[in-house]
């Protein structure tokens, strides 16, 4: 299912693959009791290119490989990973072992993006399950059409806003007469207190105070470990900690901007974040990539001089809408789509109840 967020009109998908072009894959990894992860790939076209593109870092307490050189030459070089905190060097390899691999004589080098959110909770994270066949499959499995949503891929064992979070996309699709341009988002998001949670304005998180993670055993926990057991009805409003985790965004857009105004683009994610309870707390690793499928050339150029086109300042204020719509649309997309696990040392994370959710729409007047 899906919630009307914002006033804009979503590309015929809803997802960051109504960008033209952009492909997603993932592998998902649930083995035994506490393998709950995998890994995320989004790939930027059939192409080879570089593609202009920016970044934005709300909140550093995360990584996000490759963007020293984004904010040197405003330029993304190839597929972008997302995973667990512990995965990141397998995954940003494998991403170079595939691109060499496709005989790329455009570029003999590789600083791949690859971005981590933490699922240590969920999952055994220094067991380092995540293998390069696993990111190489995802690469080669890449698609376009509607991605997988919920607990797949890097977001397995993600929490988002005390619910099951994991992998989210949303996009939004001006108007003719604004260009007719297309923002995808696509969101691994791993951040938030239930407090906070808003859904489209309604203080959803407020409305469904219970279902806080949990040990699924009957075995009595220690005093004093803040550890409760599922049978105990846990609150999520008693001694709930501050805001912590990740959320890691990815933007994609067919309007021909230059770097500096991807940058722009990419600084909008936190706005849609805002709206949805998020803040950067000091513990959360939030951390925007933006990139245009436009000015494929504008790398590689057979002459002294490249044409490239882009669309003027004072057009890019929809864009600007367009993108914390999305994200804010992507984040919910995100918890809807997950599902109640139980994963390592029996931690039990419960799935936004949607029906509950439902009830607080109508409650505040968003749902008839």
């Amino acid at each position: 299912m899906s919630v009307r967020v914002g006033t804009m009109a979503s590309g015929p998908l809803d997802a960051i693959t109504d960008v033209d072009g952009v492909k997603v894959g993932s592998v998902t990894l649930i083995e035994g009791e506490d393998v709950r992860t995998g890994v995320t790939v989004i790939v930027p076209h059939d192409g080879y290119e570089p593609l202009f593109a920016g970044s934005h870092r709300l909140n550093g307490n995360g990584e996000l490989t490759g963007l020293e050189w984004i904010r040197e030459a405003g330029m993304l070089g190839g597929a972008i990973g997302i995973t667990n905190t512990h995965s990141v060097g397998v995954v940003r390899d494998a991403i170079i072992e595939w691109e060499v691999a496709k005989k790329n004589a455009l570029q003999p080098w590789w600083l791949p993006v690859v971005a981590e959110t933490y699922d240590g909770g969920l999952n055994d994270i220094n067991g380092f399950h995540v293998k390069s066949e696993h990111v190489l499959a995802a690469l080669d499995g890449a698609t376009g059409g509607v991605p997988k949503e919920g607990a797949v891929g890097g977001g397995t064992g993600m929490v988002c806003h005390g619910f099951k979070g994991g992998i989210g996309t949303a996009s939004r699709r001006l108007p003719t007469e604004q260009g007719g341009y297309t923002v995808g988002v696509l969101v691994q998001c791993n951040y938030g207190s239930r407090r906070d949670l808003r859904i489209a304005g309604v203080p959803v998180g407020e409305e469904i105070p219970d279902l806080a993670g949990c040990v699924a055993n009957d075995e009595p926990l220690p005093a004093g470990s803040g550890r409760r057991n599922c049978d105990d009805r846990p609150s999520a409003r008693d001694d709930a900690p501050p805001e912590q985790g990740s959320i890691i965004v990815v933007v994609a857009t067919d309007a021909p901007l230059l770097p500096h105004q991807l940058k722009r683009i990419a600084t909008r994610v936190s706005l849609g974040i805002g709206r949805q309870g998020g803040f950067g707390g000091n513990g959360s690793g939030d951390i925007f990539v933006a990139f245009s499928t436009a000015n494929q050339r504008a790398w590689f150029n057979d002459g002294p001089v490249t044409n490239i086109q882009m669309l003027p300042n004072d057009r890019i204020s929809p864009l600007f809408q367009a993108t914390a719509q999305a994200t804010e649309a992507a984040i919910t997309n995100a918890l809807l789509g997950a599902e109640t696990m139980t994963g390592a040392n029996d931690l039990r994370i419960y799935a936004m109840p949607v029906d509950r959710m439902l009830a607080a729409m109508r409650k505040y007047g968003r749902l008839p």
